[in-house]
């Protein structure tokens, strides 16, 4: 199951086709006007409901998303969300171990499931005359899981070995785990996704069954379809196989503790042996997308975009990247969050330039853009780029169902998912230069990650013990 960062993100019998022929015309629930082919509506039990008509192809992906996530646990219980996530696969009382994903296996499809901070989803793609099958199967685990004796020590077995081989043996992942604890003072977003190792290895079935019978309800969730269904289809399918899970009580409002202001800047330090290259993350808190505010999100985008995109002609590549002083600089920002995010900067120095050296090119670079401002051509390039890849994404149905059920799921509105595009396109310099000021010039996170020191690396070639690397971290506030 895949981890979303991110988070993202993994028999037998052919359904029965249902007859749908006479259904009533269907009305959208919302009234603002909809982009062609997408569909929303909500079940009388509160489930939320997106549909894609996408009909180039014979296919058709489901995905439920629970708006439920690693953040909304309690302190000492982290994990117990991608845990359950796990469990989800363990079978009902009709559906044995296993059983849900060989089966959508042998009628030719593919599924999987992955945790985020914020949510917990599931899918299914597959040929589009057996979405009945699969939205049976995905309904029953969602109204009748059955977690087994023999199935819930063995799973947690199964999770710490995740662990294990995406945390704890990867150097760059363990230094990850340690920036984000130190960035989150107060917010649960300091908790790693997978949990901590000690909490994971203290959870049980009863922790799994409450979260489940808690958190597992339609009118937490999000149900979104995409490709060849009409929404006629797709509604009297949901009605048939959802429709009829009561709701777990009211859905309670997602607070969760805030960060308070930054007024510190903060470095942390760790090497390990096994790290080939120094690496540089810089990250602030930043404004998250928020129904019916998205424009300063937007205007943080497009800044990232234009200091750090993946091409050569990013600010930051030309400042430093082909003059030689980094291998690669970057920066990235995402604001599908619930609450406040992260915008990120990244530098690899290169070879032979010193960690304190490229640092310093990297704050020179950006007290000039701060100074400058954005090149209107690099501007309109990038917002070009922009709505070309926003074009290209939706090209995709599984993509398009993604964007639906990650900006419900993190409070956003389908009428804030529709206008996003548009709102990317309005944004300006100036937005770009007031979005600058608020993050290139807030109190950050600095880490770097190094090789070992030259005494560490002379104590690696004694041989430790497996899973013991030396390891040197050093926090200042």
């Amino acid at each position: 199951m895949r981890l979303s960062a991110s988070r993202s993100a993994l028999a037998v019998a052919l359904a029965l086709g249902t007859s749908l022929t006479g259904l009533p015309a269907l009305a959208q629930d919302a009234a603002a006007p909809m982009p062609d082919g997408v569909t929303h509506f909500t079940l009388p039990n509160g489930l939320e409901t997106v549909v894609i008509q996408d009909e180039r192809a014979p296919v058709v992906v489901q995905m439920v998303w629970y708006k439920i996530g690693a953040a909304d646990e309690v302190p000492g219980k982290s994990g117990i969300a991608h845990y359950l996530e796990h469990l989800m696969f363990k079978g009902t009382d009709t559906l044995e171990p296993g059983e849900l994903s060989k089966t959508v296996t042998a009628n030719g499809g593919s599924d999987n499931a992955f945790t985020s901070w914020d949510f917990t989803a599931y899918f299914q793609r597959i040929a589009s005359d057996r979405l009945p099958l699969v939205m049976g199967m995905e309904a029953d685990r969602m109204a009748n899981l059955n977690i087994r004796d023999e199935d819930w020590q063995a799973e947690r077995q199964v999770v710490l070995e995740e662990r294990a081989q995406r945390v704890d043996s990867d150097p760059a992942a363990q230094f990850a785990e340690e920036l984000n604890a130190v960035v989150y003072d107060n917010h649960p977003y300091g908790r790693p996704i997978i949990g901590w190792r000690d909490e994971i290895e203290a959870l049980t079935r009863d922790d799994a069954v409450a979260w489940y019978d808690t958190h597992y309800s339609p009118n937490e969730a999000v149900l979104v379809i995409a490709g060849d269904v009409t929404p006629e289809e797709a509604r009297a399918l949901a009605e048939e196989h959802y429709g009829a899970i009561p709701a777990k009580g009211e859905a309670e409002p997602r607070i969760r503790p805030q960060e308070p202001p930054k007024r510190t800047a903060r470095r942390l330090e760790m090497s390990d042996p096994r790290v080939a290259q120094p690496r540089m993350i810089r990250t602030v808190l930043a404004a998250e997308r928020d129904p019916g505010a998205q424009e300063d999100a937007a205007a943080l985008t497009v800044l990232a975009a234009l200091l750090g995109g993946s091409s050569q002609t990013s600010y930051l590549a030309q400042q430093l990247t082909l003059p030689g002083t980094a291998l690669w600089a970057g920066a990235s920002y995402d604001g599908l969050s619930l609450d406040r995010t992260e915008f990120m900067l990244s530098l690899v120095p290169a070879e032979g330039t010193p960690p304190e050296e490229a640092e310093a090119a990297l704050d020179e670079a950006l007290a000039q853009f701060l100074a400058e401002g954005p090149d209107e051509a690099d501007l309109e390039r990038v917002k070009t780029r922009i709505r070309a890849e926003e074009i290209y994404s939706r090209d995709s149905a599984h993509g398009r169902a993604y964007d639906y059920g990650q900006g419900l799921s993190t409070s956003l509105t389908v009428q804030d998912v529709n206008d996003w595009p548009d709102i990317l396109d309005a944004v300006t310099a100036e937005d770009v230069m007031a979005a600058a000021r608020d993050v290139l010039q807030a109190p950050a996170v600095t880490g770097w990650l190094l090789p070992a020191p030259a005494k560490a690396e002379a104590a690696a070639t004694q041989e430790p013990a497996p899973g013991t690397p030396d390891e040197q971290t050093e926090v200042q506030g």
